[in-house]
């Protein structure tokens, strides 16, 4: 298992609320945890992954996020069991849905 760990800057998260938990782990997937932190100019994501060796690739894809989402005072935990970009991008755009959505109702 490797761990990556960011810490990005990003808009800040203006949203408090309990922890958000999406996707699953499961062959293919992974799993986002969702936190806030203190950090509010700054994403914390930690990257835990059965797959060596791509940490170039996770920056890529957790600088995207961080540039296109507010997810400063967030601190953001992956669970990967070898997803791809794609669905990475998606679970991550999934958590802060979800994160927002539940505030607001």
């Amino acid at each position: 298992m490797e761990e990556l760990k960011f810490d990005l800057p990003s808009a800040a998260q203006t949203i408090a609320r309990d922890p958000v938990l999406v996707g699953v782990v499961a062959s293919g997937n992974c799993e986002v945890l969702v936190e806030q932190s203190k950090a509010v100019g700054h994403c914390a994501v930690t990257v835990h992954t059965s797959a060596h060796g791509f940490a170039p690739i996770w920056q890529a894809v957790v600088e995207d996020f961080s540039a296109r989402r507010h997810a400063g005072g967030l601190s953001i935990e992956i669970n990967d069991v070898g997803a791809t970009p794609a669905v990475v991008s998606l679970r991550l755009d999934q958590a802060i849905e979800v994160w927002e959505e539940h505030s607001n109702g």
